[in-house]
Parts: structure tokens; C-alpha cells; sequence
């Protein structure tokens, strides 16, 4: 069994999603396909095959999120004493040995990753060639344009 690092806050917003799914939109698309029944002919509805596709979407992705969250190995970064060392949920500011820009990424799990929120997955090549170093190392990593070189400035447990 394949466990799923998650951080405190990415199992929260599944849970809420999880919620709303069950409560809100399954009830919602379950109304739709009664009302739409009562309109006839059930072959040339196309609200009835509209919200029956609805409901095979919302139901595959309810089990798709209670799959994940039975299967998240939720990690609390702020839990573990701060060494200065890369690991998943730190947030760590780096600077381009190159242009001296600086950049700020939290390490977090695939389903969390979000560039623009400066998240980025564990499985990225960043966060690949990040886990383990120290702040102060020097981290390669290849990117499109070629090999991009980073000095860790600080590990963060945010």
C-alpha cells in the first residue's frame, strides 16, 4: 500500500471538498435527475443525460478523494525540529546562483502543487534535487532551458 505525503493543509481542503460533494452537489444532481424524469421520454432528455453524467462525475470523484485520503500519510512540518535540511513541507527560499533571483517554494504533495501559490509537488525536479540538501548547498536542477543552479537560503517549517 503506496502512502500519499499530504500537508495539514492540503487533507483539510480535501476533507472540504469531500463535504461539499456529499452534501451539496450529490443531493443537488439527485433533485436534477428527478426532475428531469418527470418531464417524459427519457431518450431525447437531455437534462436527464446531462445530470446523469453530472452524477457519474461527482461520484467518481468522491471516491477518488476517500481513496486519497484513506492512503495520505498527512505530515505536520511545524512538528519536526527545524535542522535546516530540505524535507517534504518545508518552504524553502532559494536564489538563482545565475540572475540572484530569489524564489520561495513549499514542498508539498502532488495533489497541493499550485506554481502559482508557490507550491510545488515532491515529485517535481526542483523539489527532487531540494530534498535532502542543507540550507547553504547548492542545488541543480534541470530545467527546459538547461542545467539551473540554486543556493538554498533558508529552510522554513511554515
Amino acid at each position: 500500500m503506496k502512502r500519499v505525503p499530504m500537508t495539514v493543509a492540503g487533507e483539510k481542503l480535501l476533507r472540504e471538498e469531500l463535504a461539499d460533494l456529499k452534501s451539496v452537489q450529490r443531493p443537488a444532481v439527485i433533485a436534477s435527475i428527478a426532475e428531469a424524469r418527470e418531464h417524459g421520454d427519457l431518450k431525447e432528455n437531455a437534462e436527464y443525460h446531462a445530470a446523469r453524467e453530472q452524477q457519474g462525475f461527482i461520484e467518481g470523484r468522491i471516491r477518488e478523494l476517500e481513496y486519497k485520503l484513506s492512503q495520505a500519510q498527512v505530515i505536520d512540518v511545524t512538528e519536526i525540529p527545524h535542522t535546516g535540511k530540505v524535507i517534504f513541507g518545508t518552504t524553502v527560499e532559494l536564489i538563482n546562483i545565475e540572475t540572484d533571483e530569489e524564489v520561495r517554494y513549499q514542498i508539498v504533495g502532488d495533489d497541493e502543487a499550485d506554481i502559482k501559490a508557490g507550491k510545488i509537488s515532491v515529485n517535481s525536479p526542483i523539489a527532487r534535487a531540494l530534498v535532502g540538501k542543507e540550507e547553504g548547498d547548492i542545488a541543480a536542477v534541470q530545467t527546459p532551458s538547461g542545467m539551473t543552479e540554486y543556493e538554498i537560503a533558508e529552510v522554513a517549517h511554515l
